[in-house]
C-alpha cells in the first residue's frame, strides 16, 4: 500500500510564519488570532488521525504483548549453546564491540547524507569512495555532537577515543540497565535508567522520555505523542542484550523487548528483537545470512518487519555494491521515512550480504549507503564482528580507540573498552547460568 500523497505541509506552516512576520513589519494586527487558529486546526487534524481506525487483521498478525509475539514466530532455535563457551565467547564480543564502534564513527559524521554528498566530499578531499578507513577530514570540524565530541573526533588525523554517538550511548545504558536491575529487568526498570542516565533523546526516545517526565508509566509512554514508534530508535539499541546472551537469541529477544517497550509499538519493538537475536545467533554463526535468518525466528511471521526482512535476503543476491542497495531500498519503501526500521533493516542486511566476512567491506559498503548509516553501520559490525571475533578485524580499525568511549550518560562521560567487555562476560555467565 503507497504512502500517503505528500501535500507539502511544512512549506504552507512555514509561509503562515513568515506572512506573520512581514505583516507584523507592516503593522498589521490580527496575526496572533489567526496563528492561533491555525494551531488549533494542526491539533484537531492530529487528533483526528489519531482516532482513524486500523486495520484489525494487521493488528492480530502484529501484536506488542511479548507472549503474543512468541505465539506467532516460525519454529527457531531459541538457544544455541547450552554453557557459556568462554573463550570463544571472548574474542566474539571484541569482534562484536569494536567492529559496532567502528561502523558508527565511520558513519556519524556523514549520518543522512546523500550518496552524492559523500562521494562530492570524499572527491574534494581526494579520499577513496566508499571509505576504506576513517574519513581524514570533515565539514564544521568543530560542530560538537550530542554536546561532546566535535565532529573532527570521528577522523583518523584526531581520533584518539570512540566519540559520542546515541548508538554506542545505548549500548552502555543497556550494560548499567541490566548490572542495576538484573536481567528480569522490566519495563518499569527501564524508565527508571532512562530518566537516571539520559539527559536528552531523539523522535521516539524524546517523546517517550518527556512522557517519563511528565509522570507517566513507562508502559503508557510509548503511547502518547509518538508517531516515531515504527522507527529505528529501539533497532539501534539491540546489540547489549546480544552480548550478555550470546548464542541464546530467545534470551536477547526477550531483553529487548522489554527495552524496547518504552519508547516503540509493533515493528519498532520488533526490529530491536530481531536484530538482538541476530547478533546473539552470530556469535555461532558461520555468516550473517544464518544469524539473521535465526533471528526472524523470535518475531512474528507474518508482520511487515519479517515480510521486508526476507524480502532483503532474496534481493540481496541481486545486490553487489551501494548504489543497487540503496536503489533498491527506494524503490520498495517509497514514501517511507528515511529512520523507519525496515527499510533501513534492508540496508543492513544488504551490506552484510555485499561484504561478506570482510569487516571493512560491511561497514564501508553501508555507509555509502546514506539514510541512517551510522546505525546501519554499528548494527552490521556487531554482527560480522560477532561472526569473524576480534582477529578478524583490521587493526586500523580499532587502534585509534586506546580502549576509551565516550557517552553522554549522566555520572557515565567515559568507559574503558576492556572493562566493558569484562562486564558483558560476567551478565553472559549470569545468562546461561539456566
Amino acid at each position: 500500500m503507497p504512502y500517503p500523497k505528500r501535500r507539502n505541509l511544512q512549506r504552507f506552516v512555514y509561509l503562515v510564519e513568515e506572512y506573520a512576520n512581514l505583516k507584523h513589519e507592516f503593522g498589521s494586527s490580527g496575526m496572533d488570532d489567526i496563528l492561533q487558529e491555525v494551531e488549533t486546526q494542526l491539533k484537531n487534524s492530529i487528533e483526528k488521525m489519531r482516532r482513524l481506525p486500523e486495520c484489525a487483521d494487521l493488528a492480530m498478525k502484529e501484536p506488542n504483548g511479548l507472549e503474543d509475539i512468541r505465539a506467532l514466530r516460525d519454529k527457531g532455535p531459541r538457544r544455541l549453546w547450552s554453557r557459556l563457551k568462554a573463550d570463544e565467547y571472548k574474542d566474539r564480543l571484541e569482534g562484536a564491540m569494536l567492529a559496532r564502534f567502528a561502523g558508527c564513527t565511520l558513519g556519524a559524521p556523514v549520518e543522512f547524507w546523500s550518496i552524492q554528498e559523500m562521494e562530492d566530499w570524499a572527491g574534494y578531499i581526494g579520499f577513496p569512495f566508499p571509505p576504506a578507513d576513517y574519513w581524514p577530514e570533515i565539514k564544521a570540524p568543530n560542530n560538537l555532537r550530542y554536546g561532546v565530541s566535535p565532529n573532527e573526533a570521528y577522523t583518523s588525523k584526531k581520533m584518539d577515543h570512540v566519540p559520542v554517538d546515541d548508538d554506542i550511548t545505548y549500548t552502555l545504558l543497556g550494560l548499567l540497565i541490566a548490572e542495576e536491575f538484573g536481567l528480569g529487568f522490566t519495563v518499569d526498570d527501564v524508565g527508571a535508567a532512562w530518566l537516571k542516565y539520559l539527559p536528552y533523546a531523539c523522535t521516539a526516545e524524546e517523546a517517550a522520555l518527556a512522557s517519563l517526565k511528565r509522570g507517566a508509566a513507562p508502559k503508557e509512554a510509548a503511547d502518547i505523542d509518538n508517531p516515531f514508534c515504527q522507527w529505528i530508535g529501539a533497532d539501534i539499541r539491540s546489540d547489549p542484550w546480544a552480548y550478555m546472551c550470546p548464542a541464546y537469541p530467545e534470551k536477547a529477544a526477550s531483553l529487548a523487548y522489554h527495552d524496547a517497550y518504552i519508547s516503540h509499538r509493533r515493528n519498532g519493538i520488533y526490529g530491536e528483537m530481531f536484530f538482538a537475536a541476530a547478533q546473539s545467533a552470530a556469535f555461532a554463526s558461520e555468516s550473517a545470512e544464518e544469524a539473521l535468518k535465526i533471528g526472524l525466528t523470535e518475531i512474528p511471521s507474518a508482520c511487515s518487519l519479517h515480510n521486508d526482512v526476507l524480502w532483503a535476503l532474496e534481493e540481496g543476491k541481486n545486490i553487489h555494491d551501494y548504489r543497487q542497495a540503496r536503489q533498491a531500498v527506494d524503490d520498495h519503501f517509497s514514501g517511507m521515512p528515511q529512520v523507519h526500521t525496515n527499510s533501513n533493516a534492508a540496508l543492513t542486511i544488504f551490506g552484510l550480504l555485499i561484504g561478506g566476512s570482510d569487516v571493512a567491506k560491511v561497514l564501508s559498503q553501508i555507509v555509502a549507503m546514506g539514510m541512517d548509516n551510522d546505525c546501519t553501520a554499528a548494527t552490521a559490525g556487531s554482527i560480522i564482528g560477532a561472526i569473524v571475533g576480534k582477529k578478524g578485524i583490521p587493526e586500523h580499525w580499532y587502534k585509534p580507540f586506546n580502549n576509551k568511549v565516550k557517552t553522554y550518560l549522566i555520572g557515565h562521560p567515559v568507559f574503558d573498552i576492556d572493562d566493558v567487555a569484562a562486564r558483558f562476560m560476567r551478565l553472559a555467565e549470569k545468562a546461561h547460568e539456566k
